[in-house]
């Protein structure tokens, strides 16, 4: 949560040159989610997606979708070519990876033990163009 207010903080105060983009989903006037997303440096149209939260209460009706969806597009705007997601291995992430599996992306990478000892890292990617 702390990396997350980070990033959403550095967007805020400078959102030319935070290096992040973010978009926010609101229904009947509540943040109900949002995704952070940035260029990747030193790539050529490769681009991170950070963050992507819904509120728990707000899962399972497509907004999840909605701004993975909204994200992608001004990836595309901007050249971008790839998108890539990290996370986690651990049975706790199985609804994340099955959402990011679901709108397209594939595991590329697995790094075992990365985080911790029995939770990998998994790279997904996505190609939109």
């Amino acid at each position: 949560m702390a990396v997350a207010e980070e990033l959403i903080d550095s967007y805020l105060q400078d959102p030319s040159s935070s290096g992040y983009h973010i978009l926010v989903a609101v229904v009947d006037s509540t943040v109900t989610g949002y995704i952070c997303y940035g260029p990747t440096p030193l790539t050529e149209g490769t681009w991170d997606i950070y963050w992507l939260a819904v509120a728990r209460e707000k899962q399972g009706q497509g907004i999840g979708g909605v701004l993975m969806k909204s994200a992608e597009k001004e990836i595309v705007k901007a050249q971008g070519r790839l998108a890539i997601i990290e996370t986690s291995s651990t049975p706790a992430y199985e609804k994340t990876r099955h959402f990011h599996l679901s709108q397209g992306y594939d595991i590329v990478a697995r790094i075992p033990d990365f985080y911790a000892p029995g939770d990998g890292k998994l790279i997904l990617q996505k190609r939109l163009r």
